[in-house]
């Protein structure tokens, strides 16, 4: 019973959803690393608005250089990177049983995610720059899904840690 007691219990839970939160940044960061062109003309046409209604009222919003729209690109993969690093720092903590230190270097990963897609992806790429009225260039619900993934995470890390009634 006391093996069944520590897999089902919270600290197991949010160590299996840090693993899995840490390698799935990961591999969005290795992703855009390696694939660089793909993801690349994603913010691009977000950032030019060149697929939305183009309101002239909205317009004046734009970033059309390649320069900046290039650097906003390696930022985001910076954050990524960093972000899979904390997570994978706070699995590491998990493993070793230092709870309290993984449960903070968990809960700061998945803050950071939820900056990334919550601020950066749905509020300033699909409010301010009017990504929502893209018909290609839409990426509010992978946006969502991991805004999502990373608001759940965060909720069951801050859950009390009860003790197990055993019969």
């Amino acid at each position: 019973m006391g093996f069944l007691a520590r897999i089902g219990g919270l600290r197991f839970a949010v160590a299996v959803l840090t693993a899995m939160t840490a390698l799935q940044m990961t591999l969005i960061a290795f992703g855009n690393i390696t694939d660089f062109g793909t993801n690349q003309a994603f913010v691009q046409h977000v950032l030019a608005m060149d697929t939305t209604f183009r309101s002239p009222h909205m317009m004046w919003r734009a970033i059309t250089s390649p320069g900046l729209q290039n650097a906003a690109y390696v930022v985001i993969i910076a954050w990524e990177t960093l972000t899979a690093l904390v997570l994978i720092a706070a699995l590491v903590q998990w493993i070793r049983a230092k709870d309290a230190t993984a449960r903070r270097l968990s809960t700061l990963g998945w803050v950071m995610w939820v900056l990334l897609f919550g601020v950066g992806f749905l509020a300033i790429g699909g409010e301010w720059f009017q990504m929502w009225q893209s018909e290609k260039w839409n990426g509010l619900q992978p946006a969502l899904q991991n805004f999502l993934i990373a608001t759940v995470a965060l909720v069951v890390a801050q859950l009390p840690a009860g003790k197990t009634v055993s019969r």
